[in-house]
């Protein structure tokens, strides 16, 4: 099993949360609801990457944002597709929602009560990764 560690970014503005719609343009969970995520690469922190996720994703700058909590990471296992996820969750406040600007990875994006995200098709982990950032 191959073993990954992404960052799972949540913005919060006005207590709701964003969550994006994956395009059918990335390589895995076409379709599904997310957080703000990608692979943690090497020399980077987890924070790090977290920055640069946010802003590849949405144009979001740092700052623009307040790092509210820094999640204890955690697995998610995915047999389908071989891989073990260790998950770095993240929880920002975001000063202005109108600054969002999805990239060519995102077909949509809703802010939604975090209470909701079990209605969404989700990608795996995603309320767990929450729950790990509040």
């Amino acid at each position: 099993m191959i073993e990954k560690h992404i960052v799972t970014c949540f913005l919060e503005h006005q207590f709701k949360i964003l969550l994006l719609k994956r395009s059918d343009r990335v390589g895995t969970y076409v379709g599904r609801w997310a957080g703000i995520s990608g692979y943690i690469e090497n020399g980077y922190t987890s924070l790090q990457q977290a920055y640069i996720e946010i802003n590849e994703e949405t144009g979001v700058t740092q700052n623009n944002l307040e790092l509210k909590k820094i999640g204890n990471p955690f697995p998610v296992i995915d047999e389908s597709l071989n891989t073990r996820w260790i998950v770095h969750p993240f929880r920002f406040a975001l000063d202005k929602t109108e600054r969002i600007t999805i990239d060519w990875e995102h077909i949509d994006l809703q802010w939604i009560n975090p209470e909701e995200i079990n209605s969404f098709e989700t990608v795996p982990g995603l309320s767990q990764a929450w729950e790990a950032a509040v």
